[in-house]
């Protein structure tokens, strides 16, 4: 992973984290010729250091913010701050619920339905409620026990309803026989939504009585009230609107999403049935969200599967699903896993109805039980090859969804995202190897079509792998590489980098700013061949393109193969002006489309040149735009007298050594990585349709598309360079 070091001293303050931008909404910027590369980045940044750059010698620390220059000299008690009651969640919604993002504001609903889905799971609930109204305040409710509401025995002057929803780790969940197996864990989830939520109210029937409080900003508005006798009714209800000062002023709850996640949880346990409502004036036209839905699957998991593989051709005819008590009453595991033929996969685990993207402990146990199990049965009929199967000849290109319910499970951070404990696995496999050994034997021509497949995939892989162990000067032997390519001195792949720049001029000055042990330059020659208008023919034909191919070594589409690639990073560094957005933007449509893999292996980054310097005396700052320049005036150079202003024209007018110290130099630079959507989950994979469409829509052969696409967006722009 590239690392941006502490840029502090060459541009002034510490607001340089590198990030990484979905090449479609980078493509977006510069196809309308509005905005640089680099701005289309910030909705998904994310920071990659490679080392801390050295601070100038008279710095010795840094003010909060990373502003360059020294901090006061004193030190006492009174720079202490603590932070009391939910303040430490709305100074940083990021160490809760992982930033503040359209993901993370979504995070929010799934902590509140988690706590349903506890309920639901634990026998105490037999219906939940989802409900988004047209100002997208989102409504949750259930029928199971309710919260308690009497005073708590160490707070008598609060109701244990106040405790849990104002006290970070508060809640039922930490022992005792509330919950056996349950999705909160840390007693944050409903205190967190309620600091992070503009107003919230909670209603609470139980014993036949309704309570109500009302809060704002996690604090209570109203007392506790008594809102009378009710019958036929209990539960929980959660009403609460995101607060616009965490999230922005725009950040509102997708339908879809929602309702994919109430979805997801109706498949996750049979005993559930979700009640799902939305107001039709927040649905858009595209949207094919219902209004109001009723969800239960009796099925569980393979009811899901089965909905997904409508229409589509398998290996085997039915899928591998089942589930299984653990013993000594430990939990239980649920899987349902099918073989496509398209190979169009996904893993979907949870561990107790929370979703586990990064994967974990039950995952490993699944893929440990498919795989020892497919070799048994190889070994059974006597076929030496399974010997050499792995997980990833198994499982690849499989379609899989797996839940498992466990007591006390670890996960890693408060967004639950990877399964981290240890007795999962060993349950999992255990329980699953069992019956998948019995779902081999029952039909012996479905396990031999099976074993057979995973062995083809298992010979790719080796091919693979034996063809990675060729030295890359072995390599470059068989090349006919492009003669303007000045490459690196380094044997091998690793570690090295091909800077790939517009112009004879700035390739000049890159070639003597370069580290040439392990940093190549390739330069371009103006703007390239927008390749998603053009035929293969003229893309061919292009020579600018053919130097870059022949220079990366791996092919291009169908013939495309990663491990051939001689580079472990490909940077793009083009001018910090429009015209080098341009550029940039052409060349990662061209990655997008006849690469795919290099951005997905997150092989491929943007450099970050600054557009200006400014000097005062002996003091020298770099800016990155003009916002950043006027910052670093008001900062750094406020009322200190004049200061010389300069503007890079381009990065060939830089001198070598001020390129290496800003742009290419690992301790100091700023890279972005360029990123696409996963294919994990079905958000991710609806997201990557929605950003090849918007590729094909602003880089594709049709201009009224891009020609709508300004028109419609034009009222957002707020700078404009000519």
């Amino acid at each position: 992973m590239e690392r941006s070091g502490d840029m502090g001293d060459l541009f002034g303050d510490g607001d340089t984290e590198a990030g990484t931008t979905n090449s479609a909404r980078t493509a977006k910027g510069s196809s309308s010729g509005k905005k640089k590369a680099s701005n289309v980045s910030k909705k998904t940044a994310q920071k990659t250091a490679e080392k801390p750059a050295k601070s100038s010698a008279k710095s010795s620390a840094k003010s909060d913010g990373g502003s360059s220059g020294r901090t006061k000299d004193s030190y006492s008690a009174k720079d202490i701050e603590v932070l009391e009651g939910l303040e430490p969640v709305r100074h940083r919604p990021g160490m809760y619920i992982g930033g503040t993002d359209e993901r993370a504001l979504h995070h929010l609903a799934a902590e509140i339905l988690d706590n349903s889905m506890d309920e639901a799971v634990a026998g105490h609930a037999t219906r939940i409620e989802i409900e988004l109204d047209a100002d997208y305040r989102l409504t949750i409710r259930d029928n199971g026990r309710g919260i308690p509401v009497d005073p708590h025995p160490k707070f008598k002057d609060k109701s244990a309803l106040e405790v849990i929803l104002t006290t970070l780790h508060s809640g039922g969940k930490f022992g005792g026989d509330a919950y056996a197996t349950s999705g909160g864990l840390h007693g944050v989830g409903l205190s967190v939504v309620n600091a992070l939520a503009e107003t919230l109210t909670v209603e609470v029937c139980k014993d036949k009585k309704l309570w109500a409080q009302t809060y704002e900003r996690g604090k209570p508005k109203t007392k506790l009230k008594d809102g009378g006798a009710v019958s036929n009714r209990r539960g929980t209800t959660i009403t609460f609107l995101p607060d616009p000062q965490i999230f922005g002023a725009g950040a509102r709850f997708k339908p879809q999403t929602l309702f994919r996640m109430a979805r997801s949880k109706a498949y996750l346990f049979r005993g559930v049935e979700i009640r799902w409502s939305v107001d039709p004036k927040i649905l858009k036209a595209d949207d094919d969200t219902p209004e109001t839905a009723t969800l239960h699957f009796p099925g569980g998991l393979g009811d899901f599967l089965e909905s997904l593989l409508k229409g589509r051709k398998t290996l085997t005819h039915t899928p591998f699903a089942g589930d299984a008590t653990f013993p000594n009453n430990a939990g239980r595991v649920e899987w349902a896993v099918a073989w496509p033929v398209d190979e169009d996969a996904f893993f979907n685990s949870y561990c107790n109805t929370v979703p586990t993207p990064l994967g974990g402990t039950h995952e490993l146990g699944l893929r440990g039980a498919l795989t020892k199990g497919l070799r048994a049965y190889g070994e059974l009929i006597k076929n030496k090859q399974a010997a050499k199967l792995q997980a990833e000849d198994v499982m690849g290109g499989s379609d899989i969804m797996l839940s498992v319910f466990i007591r006390d499970p670890q996960f890693q951070g408060q967004t639950k995202e990877k399964l981290s404990t240890t007795d999962a696995q060993k349950l999992v496999e255990t329980s699953v190897r069992d019956h998948f050994d019995h779902w081999l034997s029952a039909s012996p021509e479905m396990a031999t079509a099976l074993l057979e497949h995973a062995i083809e995939r298992a010979e790719v892989r080796l091919k693979k792998r034996d063809d990675k162990q060729t030295k890359r000067q072995s390599a470059t032997r068989r090349l006919r590489l492009p003669g303007k390519l000045a490459d690196c001195a380094n044997n091998t792949r690793e570690g090295t980098e091909l800077f790939i720049v517009e112009g004879d001029s700035a390739g000049g000055s890159a070639k003597q700013a370069r580290d040439r042990k392990f940093q190549a330059i390739l330069p371009l020659r103006g703007k390239i061949l927008n390749v998603a208008s053009a035929t293969v023919d003229k893309m061919r034909a292009n020579q600018e393109l053919t130097d870059m191919i022949e220079a990366l070594g791996c092919g291009i589409g169908e013939r495309f193969m990663i491990d051939d690639l001689r580079y472990e990073k490909i940077i793009i560094m083009t001018d910090a002006d429009v015209d080098g957005a341009h550029i940039a933007s052409l060349l990662m449509t061209f990655f997008y489309q006849q690469m795919p893999g290099l951005i997905e292996e997150g092989a491929l980054y943007l450099a970050m040149p600054p557009l200006y310097r400014l000097t005062q005396g002996g003091k020298t700052l770099y800016a990155r735009d003009d916002v950043h320049r006027e910052k670093l005036l008001e900062s750094e150079f406020k009322g200190r007298g004049k200061v010389e202003v300069s503007r890079f024209k381009g990065l060939g007018e830089m001198p070598p050594a001020q390129l290496k110290e800003t742009t290419m130099a690992p301790a100091n630079r700023t890279l972005i990585r360029v990123t696409v959507p996963g294919t994990h989950t079905d958000d991710e994979k609806l997201e990557a349709k929605q950003t090849a469409r918007l590729v094909e829509q602003l880089m594709g052969k049709k201009p009224e598309l891009r020609f709508n696409y300004i028109q419609e967006h034009a009222r957002f722009v707020e700078d404009i360079d000519i």
